[in-house]
């Protein structure tokens, strides 16, 4: 589903320390002058004292509501601004600017630290344990332009060949449109996590977790598994991760795998499978080295004519060098002083 594309439109505001001079300015002028109608009035001496005080009250309020288009943007952060409910702009500079006091920053993050916390405050005077209300006061409606983390911990998974495991996994994500993550979804942090979530999962299981025998599955699953091909895996996942939510105005810097076993109730099991696959390795390599040890000390034997053997003393030698050299344990030699034959 692709969302609909909104265009950025960059402000360039004006300084925000000229627009604070002229408001210092015009507070104190606008104080001078309610002072002086205030002392006409007193004297009842001037003229035009009343009208010196309304504009002198006028003043005030002007320049209360000019101090709210001063804005200030951090390193790294951008302001989306709406205007009586309308698209105005977006500052993505660092900077102390003045905007249009009737505008709104409008973060869906803010929006949704409000609700949970007038949430958790119905909830703590339905309890009785709050008599007024909790201040969202400090809840910042910039937009974070930094790297960020998403670890949603750990998933249960079956691979391609229906074995469960768990698998977890990082996300180093950005906003790079802060007008398109706003505006295009609802909250882009819940929305990175969820897509996250079904990414790794999608991915996961389109292989297997390990090949312990290569005729049971198609060639072309041994190419690539979880436990061998994280690195190459993990790649995949950024991919499919990044079509997912490139329309949001995110941008996916990496995904790690951070854990990767098998499923509790499989884990005996497998390990148990994973132990018997390595004794046969381990065995195959004795009895291939085994082999060559005796063909060579028959050979070495025969050559040099340290001893005439007949086959049934070469097959019975055979067997008990066989013996020694493939016993998982050590051998107890009989020594036999008298003739072999």
């Amino acid at each position: 589903m692709m969302l609909q594309r909104i265009e950025e439109k960059v402000l360039r505001p004006m300084s925000g320390f000229i627009m604070l001079f002229v408001v210092l300015i015009g507070f104190i002028l606008s104080t001078v002058g309610f002072v002086m109608s205030v002392i006409r009035l007193a004297d009842r001496s001037g003229t035009g004292a009343g009208r010196l005080m309304a504009i002198s009250i006028i003043g005030w309020v002007v320049f209360s509501i000019l101090c709210a288009g001063l804005k200030v943007v951090r390193p790294n952060e951008a302001r989306v601004f709406t205007l009586f409910g309308a698209y105005h702009g977006t500052v993505n500079k660092s900077g102390f600017f003045f905007v249009n006091p009737f505008c709104i920053s409008f973060s869906p993050e803010a929006n949704a630290a409000k609700a949970e916390a007038e949430q958790r405050t119905k909830d703590a005077i339905k309890q009785g344990k709050l008599e007024g209300g909790v201040s969202t006061f400090g809840i910042s409606r910039a937009i974070s332009l930094k790297l960020n983390a998403c670890d949603n911990g750990l998933q249960k998974v079956n691979d391609v060949l229906g074995n469960p495991i768990m698998i977890g996994a990082v996300v180093i994500w950005r906003v790079e449109n802060p007008t398109q993550a706003v505006f295009a979804i609802e909250n882009y942090k819940e929305f990175i996590s969820i897509q996250s979530d079904s990414a790794v999962r999608n991915v996961a299981r389109l292989y297997p977790y390990d090949v312990f025998n290569e005729e049971e599955t198609d060639e072309s699953l041994t190419e690539k598994t979880l436990r061998g091909s994280s690195q190459e895996i993990a790649e995949t996942m950024k991919a499919e991760l990044q079509k997912r939510v490139e329309s949001a105005g995110l941008v996916i810097e990496e995904v790690r795998i951070t854990h990767l076993a098998y499923a509790e109730e499989i884990a005996a099991a497998m390990l148990q499978r994973q132990q018997a696959a390595a004794i046969i390795a381990a065995k195959q390599k004795i009895v291939d080295g085994a082999v060559g040890m005796v063909k060579m000390a028959v050979d070495k034997l025969g050559e040099d004519e340290v001893i005439v053997l007949d086959e049934e003393r070469k097959a019975q030698m055979v067997s008990n060098l066989l013996v020694v050299l493939c016993g998982s344990r050590d051998a107890q030699p009989i020594v036999n002083s008298g003739s072999i034959f």
